[in-house]
């Protein structure tokens, strides 16, 4: 089995690690790629979506591109402990007629000893927003690292 670091037990600064690799991860709007964080039996709650093992996750993100467009994502850190992370996130997409949404979450993670995650509890609302609401403009893909992060935002 592959590993994925950093490893529980997390400290501040490799549960922050962990979330930036998360956020970059999921920036990149590729399912694959983004699947291989999780066991293959992982177990997710995404608002009222369920999806069991790393197939219907895959299934989940692609369903969830396919809509939410130009995505964008910052995730930043609650707290921690042992094998668990508890983050904040919101994103920016828009849907095929042009309607932007901030969408504003706080997700629970799990991980196995190897860094995976095994449970992801995710707990999301909508918020529509004009365009020029918008407060990510960075290129698809990774944030930079000079953009501001949430609470930098007033977020």
């Amino acid at each position: 089995m592959s590993e994925r670091p950093p490893l529980p037990p997390f400290t501040r600064e490799t549960a922050i690690q962990k979330i930036r690799l998360a956020e970059d991860a999921w920036n990149t709007r590729d399912p694959e790629k983004v699947s291989l964080a999780y066991t293959t039996d992982t177990r997710w709650r995404n608002r009222a979506e369920f999806a069991d093992g790393r197939d219907e996750v895959v299934a989940l993100l692609r369903r969830k591109w396919t809509v939410e467009l130009d995505y964008r994502l910052i995730k930043e850190l609650w707290t921690f402990g042992d094998n668990r992370i508890a983050v904040r996130f919101a994103y920016e997409c828009h849907d095929d007629a042009g309607n932007w949404t901030r969408n504003y979450g706080n997700e629970n993670w799990e991980f196995d000893e190897h860094g995976l995650m095994r449970v992801r509890h995710a707990s999301i609302n909508t918020r529509p927003i004009a365009e020029a609401e918008r407060l990510y403009h960075w290129p698809l893909g990774r944030r930079p690292d000079d953009h501001p992060g949430l609470s930098d935002l007033g977020l």
